[in-house]
């Protein structure tokens, strides 16, 4: 590894622990030509999988697209940086579990809204009403049923 303060390729790792819950190795390491200190990530290269899009394009799977899409619908939610890591970490792997080389958008998507919909049940609307393109309230009533379901909504109503 090239030093980034001298640029010499000669170091050595004194320190090396887990980061993003297992995903990537953080090591410390120290120069030993300028003995200045620096720190690494290793991330696992993950198989190229590329997502076939509606118009039958295709583009590499893109990590940040899916973690936009997540904070963009946990926005001003109270859930924690951490915890949409997680979610972000889930959905990759359950993309590269289930599928070797190609995913289609509509895939990812209900992937993405069934973490949603574990995770906080209003940013799963969020999400669900820009993937699905709601037109109408209608369209909202309908993907607030299906996650509130009839029991639920009495139970809500009896404990006030």
């Amino acid at each position: 590894m090239r030093c980034p303060y001298c640029h010499v390729d000669d170091d050595r790792v004194f320190d090396t622990r887990a980061a993003e819950g297992g995903y990537m190795v953080r090591r410390k390491r120290v120069c030993l030509a300028c003995e200045r200190k620096f720190s690494t990530l290793e991330k696992l290269e993950q198989l190229n999988v590329r997502v076939v899009k509606s118009d039958q394009t295709r583009e590499p799977l893109d990590r940040e697209k899916i973690r936009r899409g997540v904070e963009r619908a946990c926005s001003k939610r109270p859930i924690q940086s951490s915890k949409i890591e997680q979610v972000v970490q889930s959905i990759e792997a359950d993309i590269y579990e289930s599928y070797d080389s190609e995913v289609t958008a509509s895939q990812i998507g209900e992937i993405v809204m069934r973490h949603l919909a574990a995770l906080d049940e209003v940013a799963y609307i969020r999400f669900a009403s820009v993937y699905r393109e709601f037109h109408d309230a209608n369209d909202f009533i309908r993907a607030i049923s299906k996650i509130v379901g009839p029991g639920k909504d009495k139970k809500s109503k009896e404990e006030k």
